[in-house]
């Protein structure tokens, strides 16, 4: 057998490893019979809740991207290396980013693993090339390490979506605020108020928008509006809005009117808003100088001291 033949059957052997590796530690995390039933009775639960609440889209559901989520959402079910509670922690964090369909979570942790396979594999194919690569157990950890990477690497971007969502319904949560104290002035009740301020904040926050929409159908439909309060606080995950919650909640609670304690909390966050802004105008200056110094000055040197350096080089040739 040749030496390339000898090389490929052993990285082929390294992503087995990988598998078997991978299957090992699942079962010591979930070991033993009554660990194993607990899991399965939990992930059998998330199963069912996801299912029941898809069902209504399996019926409208087409086409060949569709299909494909689909697919990839029924291998992310199957996986068996995350447990229900990574689950449910993960589908916190994709409602955070905006993603509310219930097969969003199952194919962020389809494309977590195919990730990191790929990077596994592209980590194998291309090891030789890699510090000490030719060696196998350095290979293999550097396979491990890939595989590891590749599957951070999704959920990275996750986090880095739903930290951007949340600093732009930070930045409008001022105007919102102060568009709800218009409505609850006008009569208008909680539900109506929120409908309303969702409508208005469409086409300038479509993130906040959805959200306050979102809470407006859960008002509307449930009418428990504590429930629905504290899930608009749950999605939005802002302290800002975590106050506005609180402070409805004790307005309904101890019957002190909503207008007076959301103008407080308007005003409250107008002047936050402000003194951010201030700060961040404030933080300018100094972030100004090193790109001053290595793109505006040295060219202002060159064209202050050209013309004087050439002739005095003129000057000097004549000589």
């Amino acid at each position: 057998m040749s030496e390339g033949n000898l090389q490929l059957l052993f990285d082929l052997l390294m992503l087995l490893m990988l598998l078997i590796g991978l299957t090992v530690v699942w079962m010591a995390k979930h070991g033993g019979t009554r660990g194993k039933i607990a899991e399965r009775l939990r992930t059998t639960a998330w199963s069912s809740r996801r299912d029941a609440e898809s069902a209504e889209v399996d019926r409208n559901e087409a086409g060949s991207a569709r299909r494909f989520l689909r697919h990839l959402a029924a291998i992310g079910d199957r996986l068996p290396i995350f447990d229900a509670k990574y689950r449910m922690k993960l589908r916190q964090e994709m409602t955070r980013g905006g993603f509310r369909s219930p097969r969003a979570t199952s194919i962020l942790l389809a494309v977590k693993f195919f990730v990191g396979l790929a990077c596994a594999v592209a980590t194998v194919m291309f090891g030789v090339h890699l510090p000490l690569g030719t060696y196998p157990l350095f290979r293999a950890l550097y396979m491990l390490g890939a595989f590891i990477v590749g599957m951070i690497i999704p959920e990275y971007f996750l986090k880095f979506r739903s930290a951007r969502r949340r600093n732009a319904m930070a930045q409008c949560l001022p105007d919102a605020l102060d568009l709800l104290v218009i409505c609850t002035n006008a009569g208008n009740s909680l539900g109506v108020s929120i409908r309303r301020v969702a409508d208005e904040l469409a086409t300038i926050c479509p993130p906040l928008s959805a959200e306050f929409a979102l809470a407006a159908d859960e008002l509307q439909v449930s009418g428990d509006s504590r429930r629905a309060l504290n899930g608009l606080a749950e999605r939005i995950d802002l302290p800002s809005i975590r106050a506005l919650i609180s402070t409805l909640t004790q307005s309904m609670r101890y019957g002190t009117p909503i207008t007076s304690a959301l103008r407080t909390l308007s005003r409250t966050e107008r002047l936050a808003h402000i003194v951010s802004l201030e700060e961040k105008a404030a933080k300018l200056a100094p972030k100004m100088v090193l790109p001053m110094m290595l793109f505006i000055l040295p060219p202002v040197v060159v064209i202050a001291a050209g013309p004087a350096v050439i002739q005095l080089l003129n000057f000097l040739d004549h000589r």
